[in-house]
Formats: C-alpha cells, sequence, structure tokens
C-alpha cells in the first residue's frame, strides 16, 4: 500500500479548484508540450499526449490551451523550450525518492531541488541510486464511491491490469505500463470516473514512516510540488492515514 498515494488522494480532496487552477494549469501545459515533442503531435498514435490531453480536460483547460501547447511542443510554434528531467534522491529514514522535473533552466532547478531536500532532512543522490526501487507502471485511482471492489476487479483485470489495492478512501489499479490506456477505456466505457489516471514511476517496496519522521517526509513532498517547475514527486514511504490527515490538518 501507497502511503503517497494516499498523500496525492488526500490533497486533491482538500484542494480547492479555483486556488489551485493556475498552477495545474501550467503544469498540464509543460506536460503537453514534452509529450508532443517526444512522441509528437497526434494524440491517437501518442499515449503520453492522450494522457495529457485527458488531464486537461479534467481541468476544465479550454481547447485552445491545449492546442497552442502541442503546436508549441511540436515546434509549429515558438515559445519557451522545455527540458524533461528525473532527479533522484533520499528522504527521512532512507525513502527513495524521484522527482520528475519539467524546465527551462536545469541549474537553477538542480540548485532548487537539491536545497528543498536538504532543508527537510533528504538529499540529492547520484543518477541510478534510487531508480532500481521503482517500475514503470499505469496507476488509476478510483474513488470507492464509483464502484465496489469485486465489479472493478472484473472490469479492470480483464483489460489486462495487474492489481487492485485499497488506498483508503480509494481504489489503486496497476497496470503494465503497456496496458494503461485499454484498462482506462474499459472503466471509461463502464462509466467509472477515476479520480486520477497516469503511467507512473511505482515504488516495489515500501518503508514505514511515523512520528517525526512521518511529518517531515509529508512536509518535504509538499515543498517540492509546490515548486513551479515539479511535475511529480515518487516515494516509497508508507505513513497511516490518521498521520496523513493530521499533517493536512495542521495547515
Amino acid at each position: 500500500m501507497s502511503g503517497h498515494s494516499k498523500w496525492a488522494t488526500i490533497k486533491h480532496k482538500k484542494a480547492a479548484a479555483d486556488a489551485r487552477r493556475g498552477k495545474a494549469f501550467t503544469k498540464i501545459i509543460r506536460e503537453i508540450s514534452i509529450a508532443a515533442r517526444i512522441g509528437g503531435p497526434d494524440p491517437d498514435s501518442n499515449p503520453r499526449l492522450r494522457s495529457a490531453i485527458q488531464a486537461a480536460k479534467a481541468e476544465n483547460m479550454p481547447n485552445e490551451n491545449v492546442e497552442r501547447a502541442i503546436q508549441r511542443g511540436a515546434g509549429q510554434l515558438e515559445g519557451e523550450h522545455y527540458e524533461e528531467v528525473t532527479f533522484e534522491g533520499y528522504g527521512p529514514g532512507g525513502v527513495g525518492m524521484l522527482v520528475q522535473v519539467v524546465t527551462t533552466n536545469r541549474n537553477r532547478v538542480v540548485s532548487d531541488i537539491r536545497h528543498l531536500m536538504s532543508k527537510h532532512g533528504g538529499n540529492m543522490a547520484e543518477t541510478g541510486a534510487v531508480g532500481w526501487m521503482f517500475q514503470r507502471k499505469g496507476e488509476i485511482f478510483v474513488p470507492k464511491e464509483q464502484a465496489d471492489e469485486d465489479k472493478l476487479l472484473g472490469i479492470v483485470l480483464e483489460a489486462g491490469a495487474e492489481d487492485v489495492r485499497d488506498d483508503g478512501s480509494a481504489w489503486q489499479v496497476l497496470t503494465p505500463a503497456e496496458d494503461f490506456e485499454k484498462v482506462r477505456e474499459a472503466l471509461e466505457k463502464a462509466e467509472i470516473k477515476p479520480s486520477s489516471a497516469e503511467v507512473a514511476w511505482v515504488a516495489q517496496n515500501y518503508i514505514k514512516l511515523t512520528g517525526a519522521q512521518a511529518q517531515q517526509m509529508l512536509r518535504m513532498v509538499e515543498a517540492l510540488e509546490e515548486h513551479d517547475d515539479v511535475q511529480h514527486v515518487y516515494a516509497n514511504f508508507d505513513i497511516d492515514e490518521n498521520e496523513i490527515q493530521a499533517a493536512v490538518g495542521a495547515e
């Protein structure tokens, strides 16, 4: 069970949509541009771009914003050139972390990420030091009110999912990366709406944190996620949901 997944679910529920929309738009636009640059501007043949467009629709992003981001990524429009970088590091208690960044200034963001990790009891690591702890998988979160476990299992396993886990207020559906689209489409056909769906770095094992280390870890994740250039933070910690709720309530 992924403690970080619970954190993401709770933060998603807690955030006021209007307050976050500007930052959410920025992150999605960067993801669309990167996806279009790497895999081309046609979402039918570019699964990553298709996922980014789905995320844009979920945030009610205007179509013209999406089109401009695709054109910019494909080199059809002038604009900033984004670079995608993944940093590796350790958090409190030896938790492994991957920080995925999309930036126009690699040198500045390296300094920023190193500072944020150090400030909250962590440190950056060499490339390859942490990556082996994670696997690339489709990760879909379905609120429990959308479907019971038996119904969900029947739908997603037939479509190619590997596992369904209880993640507190949501079901965590894991798929091979290549079967992610099929599973998401099966959920859509069944009129089950996920709270989030992406191809992510999923930890193979988790480190249990409690007390001061747990709170320090949560503060680090939040600080990193608040950075404008950070797209995703993946970490292999497991923290009880009541401790996460306490951290959320303390803000």
